[in-house]
């Protein structure tokens, strides 16, 4: 599920921790990526759940609405299109996102966190993912719902049909997610690794959102596994070993191709990049050159300086030309041999 693109980010995240010396050892910084990654999974689920949260107070609303003493028109004949959307009543039916909540343990705060000395073990606790200790960020998430123009759009249009249903879902899904300030400040502060995750983990849902079908009930419906295949899941991990593993090698490197710096005065972020670009243009001799330079260009461009993907570029051209000539960069494959 979590593609290679999210995974390579992953790993420069905790490469960045290991160089500024918040993780001691090579099994740290391991357990660091297991966590990190499988956060992203459980935001996944998270967000699949507050959508049904969503769905609950819109219910809610309806009931309180016509036991009102004095119900108008509209309270007794409301819109129950958001209600009942149903596409969340898949959600709400499904077996495996009810026993994913039920089986993870609680959230952590940043706190939590701070005093956790990074041991994947504390993870392993009691309470379910659940939005029942947030209802102020149900509310508030509502509250700019119903003020979008999506949602009138929505709630007013002719197509009551479940297509309809699911598009919504969509949009609010990857447009008001995302944009939501009050949403991305509970999540930061109930996981530290979620403060970047918003905007991808919506985009993974998106996806998967769009292969459920209207005449499934949504109780077996699979989720996505945490790993699109095994290869995804050793490539991160080497990925990451062979980066701390073989720093000095590469920094050396990186140094013989950037005439008039030191490698210290080259920006932390940029080292990193070009140290796991070297580790993987080496280790995944399956990956084509093309692919693995174009993938940390892109993260250069998003976590660097605005200068640094054209550096990140020279330098890389030139590792991958010397590495060429003295027949130091294998590929292997069909279309890969000789690359």
């Amino acid at each position: 599920m979590i593609s290679r693109r999210q995974l390579r980010i992953k790993a420069l995240a905790v490469l960045y921790a290991c160089n500024r010396k918040e993780l001691n050892d090579l099994d740290a910084a391991e357990q660091e990526l297991t966590l990190s990654i499988r956060k992203s999974y459980d935001l996944y689920h998270y967000l699949l759940l507050l959508l049904i949260a969503l769905s609950d107070l819109a219910r809610e609303k309806v009931i309180l609405s016509a036991n009102k003493r004095m119900p108008g028109p509209e309270d007794l004949n409301p819109n129950k299109r958001f209600a009942e959307n149903r596409l969340i009543a898949q959600l709400r039916n499904n077996d495996a996102l009810r026993l994913y909540a039920e089986a993870m343990p609680s959230l952590w705060t940043r706190k939590d966190k701070l005093n956790s000395m990074r041991s994947l073990s504390r993870w392993l606790s009691t309470r379910g993912l659940t939005w029942e200790d947030h209802p102020e960020v149900v509310r508030s998430l509502f509250s700019e719902m119903t003020s979008w123009e999506t949602f009138n759009a929505y709630m007013t249009s002719e197509d009551s049909s479940y297509k309809a249903d699911q598009r919504f879902i969509r949009e609010l899904v990857t447009k008001l997610f995302p944009a939501s300030e009050d949403l991305a400040a509970s999540l930061e502060e109930q996981s530290v690794y979620w403060n970047d995750d918003l905007p991808f983990v919506s985009a993974m849902i998106r996806n998967s959102l769009s292969k459920f079908r209207e005449h499934d009930d949504g109780k077996n419906i699979v989720m996505p596994p945490l790993f699109t295949n095994d290869d995804d899941e050793q490539f991160v991990k080497v990925l990451l070993r062979k980066s701390i593993l073989n720093g000095e090698k590469n920094n050396a490197m990186i140094d013989s191709h950037t005439t008039n710096w030191e490698v210290e005065r080259i920006a932390l972020m940029d080292k990193l990049v070009m140290q796991l670009a070297i580790t993987e243009l080496i280790e995944f001799p399956e990956v084509p050159v093309k692919v693995t330079l174009n993938e940390y260009i892109e993260i250069a461009k998003e976590y660097c300086t605005a200068k640094s993907s054209t550096f990140v570029n020279g330098i890389l051209d030139k590792i991958v030309k010397e590495m060429r000539a003295s027949g130091g960069l294998t590929k292997t494959g069909r279309g890969l041999i000789g690359e």
